[in-house]
């Protein structure tokens, strides 16, 4: 007997932006294989099956992805349904392509349950919008980690007429953001990190590309860096909701 094999998005953070699908698959599921950004505790509250933690930190031990992908097939051809529960959204930066190969290579039915992508979740959590109207039309998301690509993806942009999203870029965000300067990139571009977007450890600064490789980051939180005109839309939220709230202070009485 065959089971089956869910890729499943668990969004940035929250539980609570979890799909309506992905929690009904954790309450069928037997196995589930989880990341490291996934809340093990919420997991506890949707699902009865198996659990393990298969995720990947930069520095740190991790799982083969080949070891993940046959933990995925062996528990199918068992009968188990399994749930591959994977941070963001399976397709975006997070391999969920090369084991949907890997099941489909091995005959193992599978289906994609897609998630809340950091690329957009985090930066609309800090009040970024990553496309607005008059500043930016579309947006580039890049993998800071990958020198090549990441080069590859600013040869095909004109400086400063998309957002810039840049997923596992943290640590090289200087030397990112000299690469940028060298493609013609302002170096007063608006900038902002946001760190554990989504969970109570959220962290967010915001500066200009100058000022972004000497930022102090928080520990132990994966970040987002957005980069363009975008970031200013922030700005201008947070200072209108500031005035609102001062406003409403003054007429209750409470200034």
């Amino acid at each position: 007997m065959t089971g089956h094999v869910s890729l499943v998005g668990a969004g940035p953070g929250d539980p609570e932006l979890w799909t309506m699908r992905a929690v009904r698959r954790l309450e069928e599921a037997d196995l589930v294989l989880y990341d490291a950004l996934v809340d093990a505790r919420a997991l506890r509250r949707f699902t009865r099956a198996q659990c393990f933690c298969v995720g990947k930190r930069a520095g740190r031990e991790s799982v083969r992805q080949e070891t993940i992908h046959r933990l995925m097939i062996r528990a199918a051809r068992a009968g188990k349904r399994v749930v591959r529960l994977k941070g963001g959204d399976p397709f975006v930066f997070g391999r969920g392509a090369e084991e949907a190969l890997a099941l489909a290579m091995a005959g193992i039915p599978f289906e994609v349950v897609p998630g809340v992508s950091s690329a957009i979740a985090a930066a609309e959590l800090a009040r970024i919008p990553v496309t607005h109207r008059g500043l930016a039309s579309g947006f580039l998301v890049l993998s800071g980690h990958d020198a090549d690509g990441f080069d590859a993806g600013l040869n095909a942009v004109q400086p400063n007429v998309v957002s810039l999203v840049i997923l596992m870029g943290l640590g090289a965000r200087g030397d990112l953001a000299a690469r940028l300067a060298a493609r013609g990139w302002s170096w007063g571009t608006p900038a902002a990190i946001v760190c554990g977007a989504s969970t109570p450890d959220e962290w967010i600064w915001t500066g200009s590309l100058a000022e972004i490789g000497e930022t102090e980051l928080p520990g132990g939180v994966a970040g987002v860096i957005v980069i363009g005109d975008v970031v200013r839309v922030r700005e201008a939220l947070v200072t209108a909701t500031s005035r609102e709230h001062t406003a409403d202070e003054v007429k209750y009485g409470r200034s």
